[in-house]
């Protein structure tokens, strides 16, 4: 078994039936590790996910070794896919999690093939794929792999610090293919006051367990910035989605932009909230409950649709633009198709190179906050230590982690 000391049970087929009638479900899992939480364990027929072009970008492809995330944001604009299962966008997002066991493998069929143009692939454009469930399948190494072999441009949003058990993996990656990477923080301490405390008296912490109750603290995330740059990467962060009334203060944004220049990054996306139906839905119970006094100013704000209105979005533009300026950022961009960080391999990027921008080894002037967290929200599992006590790391870890065959690992 894949989590081994683990107490497992598995479920009745019927638990599923949007899955089932896929006929490609192995198994349904609990553990009392992830309390409250079914991995549903899927053999994927496919793991490349091809993006209509938008503007003049004629593809995008994704990878999403997950469906649904124990990360829990209210905001998730991703959470209207489970409805695509007979799953509810709101509890069962958080809580059925899809497995694709088998992905790496299906991948390397995939980018084998001789009509793959190495179109660059983005992960983390729908569901997190360093959520923590990863450290136990151990999903992503094989991905990174096979795309670095195939020579195929990867880039990586996530909002998980278990990206840092990776990091040997991707540096050696980003001398084959370019490598981006960026990290996703929408809530910073705004250490403006010496108790800690927001004007509406609540600690920005409590705000972002709060609307993203499963995501690692901020400070692990910035840590996680400072991490990536002193290995020589580049490192983007996301500050999306800034959430009107709670975290568009220009205190706040100083605050933030300040610290994701402490911690190394390189770039710096803004967006603001986008609503979907369902999410709206489910974002609005969590305000009801948390800000109930913010409610009737959410409903005019968003009457007219998903977005915000353009005033807003103006007036929230004039107000970051100048801050991302001041603190010496540069502004990222966004790939139209998948939605994710744009790959530095496509031609219309700032620059095309055949690896990874690497800048020198990144020193903090003061540690931005503690490591990657331990205990529940974080566990490496059983295969980050697959080389421990060897004489001699392996010459290629892209080699070492490439699947040899359709041979998924189960839970």
């Amino acid at each position: 078994m894949r989590w081994s000391g683990q107490e497992l049970q598995t479920e009745q087929v019927g638990a599923l039936p949007g899955l089932a009638r896929l006929n490609n479900l192995v198994r349904s899992v609990q553990t009392p590790e992830f309390a409250g939480i079914t991995f549903h364990e899927i053999l994927c027929k496919s793991a490349l996910n091809h993006v209509p072009g938008q503007s003049a970008l004629p593809f995008g492809y994704t990878i999403n070794p997950y469906r649904g995330c124990s990360h829990a944001c209210t905001y998730c604009f991703a959470r209207p896919t489970h409805q695509y299962l007979d799953l509810d966008a709101g509890k069962d997002f958080d809580s059925e999690i899809i497995v694709k066991v088998n992905v790496a493998e299906v991948l390397r069929k995939e980018l084998g093939k001789p009509t793959w143009g190495r179109h660059p692939v983005a992960l983390g454009t729908n569901t997190d794929p360093y959520q923590r469930a990863e450290g136990r399948y151990r999903l992503m190494p094989g991905i990174i792999a096979a795309l670095a072999d195939s020579k195929t441009p990867i880039s990586i949003l996530t909002k998980g610090t278990l990206l840092r058990r990776d990091l040997d993996l991707l540096v050696e990656a980003s001398e084959h293919v370019p490598v981006d990477l960026a990290m996703s923080i929408a809530i910073y301490d705004d250490g403006l006051r010496d108790d800690g405390l927001r004007d509406d008296g609540l600690r920005d912490d409590d705000l972002q367990q709060s609307v993203e109750p499963g995501t690692p603290t901020t400070k692990a995330r910035l840590a996680t910035v400072t991490a990536v740059r002193e290995r020589g990467l580049d490192c983007g962060v996301f500050l999306m989605p800034i959430l009107p009334f709670l975290t568009d203060t220009r205190a706040h944004l100083d605050e933030a932009l300040r610290q994701a220049k402490a911690a190394g990054a390189t770039s710096v996306l803004y967006s603001g909230l986008n609503l979907k139906p369902a999410v709206k839905d489910w974002y609005l119970r969590w305000l009801d409950r948390e800000h109930p006094e913010l409610v009737a100013r959410y409903l005019e704000l968003y009457a007219g649709g998903q977005y915000a209105p353009k005033e807003y979005r103006t007036w929230l533009a004039a107000r970051i633009k100048p801050l991302i300026r001041a603190h010496g950022l540069e502004r990222g961009i966004v790939d139209p198709a998948t939605g994710g960080l744009r790959s530095s391999a496509l031609p219309s990027s700032p620059e095309r190179m055949p690896a990874a921008r690497r800048t020198p080894a990144f020193t903090p002037s003061r540690s931005p906050g503690p490591g990657p967290e331990t205990g529940p929200m974080m566990d490496h599992g059983p295969g980050s230590l697959r080389w421990a006590g060897s004489t001699e790391a392996p010459r290629s870890l892209i080699a070492a982690e490439l699947p040899p065959d359709l041979a998924p690992t189960l839970f």
